[in-house]
């Protein structure tokens, strides 16, 4: 007999749930209020990367002359760069539509409502409302920017959040971002390329606490010298209007800027949802869930931010993969331990695993190896020497529990020490690969061969 899946929200859990879920055989019916990519393709990742594809662009332009090239700038031209990006999110979301079609996924428009443990009640854009009651439902309703309590912040309404800035028809002569985590340094970092005057205030004493603080501060400082600014270990006490836009009192100092951005991070979206008319248990809005990705409720799964775990679209899609396959009929377990982490940043900042700090809290003995980009070939041949690569190994294992690169290309390199670390694989494993040579990939090889005291490009 055919199971009928309802997955509410068409975002990269929702959708990689439901292709996977009708490869198995399921009749998916795809429930989403907007359009199909959730935040991560619309008004998140793909168009933070093409916006920062094109100030990549205009540093190479202005770089061009270390490398014996001869190029004139005459300028940019933002409505071209933010046409630019709303055409990749158009042929990405045009993809997957496409691929809800070749998989017969239907697609409902409009918004999922419980209104028990079996029943939901879709009421769909055009003012029709139905109700459905699926075999096995997937929620994926993703997650909304934060807005922290700031006094002033209800009355002052011209502040950003991600999604606006991503629709900006003019770049400001100035912006103050509260927050310096992965989002706060990804707009930071294209705002500065394309000239705008940039303050990060972050209340915690670095940039970026949830990943590694040593090259955390190394990435902070190559950031100060392009030019943005950072106010650190101070709060935000409060917002007003200014003649130039916008104040911020940070006790006795007060900044001002033209535009404000907030980018303090994202809490789990479940309103409207009606969990309140089923059994499913919730942390406030977070939705509780199993190893197999399961509610309390043996019909229900969800995943992605809505869960509160680890809000980053891979996740969301690994996630979705093991939900539909477990609505199924299996008994997957979810391993997200080994998740990489990435920051689009000049130079990039990815990492996996224990940093420091994590390892130094479960009292573990371990060894740490470093090698410097500018001992790497191909960095240097590149002119991009900024940052190293470190490894963390544990003592007695030899086994890889943390890896975090500072470098060009962090964020593809980032996977083959993933690959490993999920297999439990230990320093064997990067030793006994061959890595091509020259390239930034021997850069990870070497940490390791530092850790084991037996670096070859770098003295012992």
């Amino acid at each position: 007999m055919e199971t009928t899946i309802a997955i509410i929200g068409g975002g990269p859990g929702g959708y990689v749930a439901a292709i996977r879920a009708a490869q198995l055989g399921g009749k998916v019916i795809l429930i989403e209020k907007e359009r199909l990519g959730g935040t991560c393709l619309n008004v998140g990742c793909i168009p933070t990367k093409a916006l920062l594809q094109s100030a990549e662009a205009l540093e190479q332009v202005q770089q061009a002359k270390k490398f014996g090239i001869s190029a004139a700038i005459e300028g940019f031209d933002w409505s071209t760069v933010m046409k630019r990006k709303d055409r990749v999110v158009k042929q990405l979301v045009k993809g997957v539509q496409g691929l809800m079609k070749t998989n017969q996924i239907e697609v409902l428009q409009g918004t999922a409502k419980f209104l028990d443990d079996q029943t939901l009640e879709v009421a769909r854009t055009d003012g029709e409302k139905i109700n459905l009651q699926p075999d096995q439902i997937i929620i994926a309703t993703g997650s909304q920017p934060f807005i922290p309590p700031i006094k002033g912040l209800d009355s002052y309404s011209d502040w950003l959040d991600s999604s606006k800035a991503l629709s900006l028809e003019a770049l400001p002569a100035s912006m103050l971002i509260i927050g310096g985590g992965v989002i706060g340094i990804e707009f930071a970092s294209i705002f500065n390329q394309f000239g705008v005057t940039v303050t990060i205030v972050e209340e915690q004493p670095e940039i970026l606490p949830a990943m590694d603080q040593e090259l955390a501060e190394l990435l902070r400082k190559k950031l100060t010298k392009a030019g943005i600014n950072f106010q650190l270990g101070v709060r935000v006490e409060e917002v007003a209007s200014h003649e130039n836009g916008v104040a911020l009192s940070l006790g006795n100092e007060k900044l001002t800027a033209e535009k404000l951005l907030i980018a303090v991070g994202r809490r789990s979206y479940t309103q409207g949802l009606g969990l309140e008319n089923t059994s499913v248990k919730t942390d406030k809005q977070r939705i509780l869930v199993n190893e197999r990705t399961q509610t309390n409720v043996a019909h229900i799964y969800a995943i992605g931010d809505c869960t509160g775990q680890v809000m980053l679209a891979h996740y969301a899609s690994a996630q979705g993969e093991i939900a539909a396959e477990n609505a199924l009929g299996a008994k997957e377990i979810f391993h997200g331990e080994v998740t990489p982490g990435c920051v689009y940043s000049d130079p990039e900042f990815a990492g996996v695993g224990l940093t420091e700090q994590m390892a130094a809290e479960k009292g573990m003995n371990y060894r740490v190896g470093k090698f410097p980009l500018k001992a790497s070939g191909k960095a240097l041949a590149m002119d991009k020497t900024y940052g190293f690569a470190k490894v963390l190994v544990e003592e007695k294992t030899n086994k890889l529990i943390g890896v975090h690169l500072l470098c060009e290309r962090a964020t593809d390199l980032i996977t083959e020490a993933a690959v490993v670390m999920q297999q439990g694989g230990t320093t064997k494993e990067i030793l006994e690969t061959i890595h091509p040579h020259p390239t930034l990939s021997e850069v990870i090889r070497e940490a390791v061969m530092a850790a084991d005291q037996r670096a070859i490009h770098i003295p012992n």
